[in-house]
């Protein structure tokens, strides 16, 4: 499980999600970044099943990139009243990670099959 790169990313970007919470104040950020955080860790456990992880990996990328986006917003319309964190960049980061682990696990899906087809031919003749 940990030799494979996409683990690395995507305990990453769970450690990031998971350092944010203590950071935000809005009720409906912390729903938002929680379910994030709980689909990241369930593409973390979920080695065995490589679509599976990288399809809870996508999802917690675009749920990180709404809450980025969300909170920009909020950012850009009380700029005058709040300074800025250098936390609020911990979604779009961790957004990241998710989505090159995603394109990792897709490249080792493409290879296993790849493997399993030559596997199929070479058994034919």
């Amino acid at each position: 499980m940990w030799q494979r790169i996409q683990t690395l990313y995507l305990a990453v970007a769970l450690g990031l999600s998971v350092a944010l919470f203590w950071q935000l104040g809005n009720t409906w950020w912390l729903v938002l970044l929680g379910v994030a955080s709980f689909m990241e860790l369930v593409a973390l456990l979920s080695y065995k099943f490589r679509l599976f992880q990288m399809r809870t990996a996508v999802i917690a990328a675009l749920m990180l990139l709404g809450l980025q986006i969300w909170m920009l917003v909020v950012y850009l319309s009380n700029a005058d009243k709040t300074g800025f964190n250098f936390t609020f960049v911990f979604p779009i980061v961790a957004a990241i990670l998710d989505a090159l682990a995603a394109r990792s696990i897709l490249g080792d899906e493409m290879l296993v099959q790849s493997a399993s087809r030559l596997r199929s031919s070479k058994r034919k003749h």
